[in-house]
């Protein structure tokens, strides 16, 4: 039912009003470059990102004051929707919650039925120590429309279709997304 009220809001072009400060942003707010991450929570790549490219891009170009990056939900599916909820719920812990969802995404993405992957990710969540209501953060209409209209603005203004996808300036990053290649576009950036 989700997955079709989804469909249908991208395909009619609707758009949700998004608050900004409830996003997930590393860096400084003036920072000269700004990347924009859409991504889904189930993606294999988008968590390959954050293990392995995340963690050299903020060391060299985050933590100096060079980059923000904000992350965008994307949820290519019903777990990574709610997984999105998950680490939209509780502001002051959201990366932290994004990250490890990511780092551990193996440990929770089981199931063969979206009870038992809620399960799951609930049992997760838990283990993790977050202390957050997970039937509240789920069942949250108001965090389901902005997880959604990420989604919808992705692909309204980025023609976004894929995960991850990032977005520089402004602009598609149109290369292979590797750290190499993305450190060369930063740098003709500085």
């Amino acid at each position: 039912m989700k997955k079709t009220i989804l469909l249908i809001l991208i395909i009619l072009g609707f758009s949700l009003k998004v608050n900004a400060d409830n996003r997930i942003v590393s860096g400084q707010n003036d920072a000269k470059i700004t990347i924009i991450a859409y991504e889904s929570l189930t993606c294999s790549f988008c968590a390959d990102f954050h293990n392995k490219i995340y963690p050299l891009l903020k060391k060299e170009f985050i933590d100096t004051g060079l980059v923000k990056i904000e992350f965008r939900h994307f949820p290519l599916d019903i777990v990574a929707l709610n997984a999105s909820k998950i680490s939209q719920c509780k502001e002051d812990q959201s990366l932290e919650i994004m990250m490890s969802l990511y780092s551990d995404q193996q440990a929770w993405i089981k199931g063969k039925t979206i009870e038992e992957a809620n399960e799951n990710l609930r049992k997760f969540v838990e283990n993790k120590n977050f202390n957050l209501d997970f039937e509240k953060c789920i069942s949250d209409k108001k965090i389901e429309d902005f997880v959604l209209n990420d989604r919808i603005e992705g692909t309204k203004k980025f023609k976004v279709n894929s995960t991850p996808t990032i977005i520089i300036n402004g602009k598609k990053f149109e290369k292979t997304l590797n750290y190499k290649n993305l450190k060369k576009s930063l740098e003709k950036l500085i």
